[in-house]
């Protein structure tokens, strides 16, 4: 089986250690994507902007593998405080294209750089 390892020029550079995603015949894997620009910087906001970048982040991913949200069939979210999970839904409904995939959303300890969200995914092409 070929393993491809994806890196969207789009999103900030990531260490040796992972890639942005990696590609297998028939699917994708999504590394969790922070809220971050391309230098690396968490955006000003609050859950609900950093939602909007995280679903930007992933789509750049799911571009340069040759793929798009319309076929992502798994979403995992890792929120810093489960309050948030309705606000944070509010941007994912608007921004998630229908028929939304399945999806998972939990609140985790500490997410990298103490951001308040995380979002990772796998899809087809």
């Amino acid at each position: 089986m070929s393993v491809e390892k994806i890196n969207s020029l789009k999103n900030r550079a990531v260490p040796q250690i992972l890639s942005h995603a990696t590609k297998i015949p028939g699917l994708i894997f999504v590394s969790g994507q922070v809220p971050v620009d391309s230098e690396g910087v968490v955006v000003p906001g609050g859950i609900q902007e950093h939602t909007a970048q995280c679903i930007s982040n992933l789509g750049n991913v799911l571009e340069a593998a040759g793929s798009s949200w319309e076929k992502v069939v798994k979403v995992n979210i890792y929120l810093k405080n489960m309050d948030n999970f309705a606000s944070m839904n509010d941007i994912y409904e608007k921004l998630v294209p229908t028929p939304k995939p399945a999806r998972t959303c939990i609140q985790a300890g500490k997410l990298p750089n103490d951001v308040d969200i995380e979002i990772e995914a796998i899809a087809t092409y």
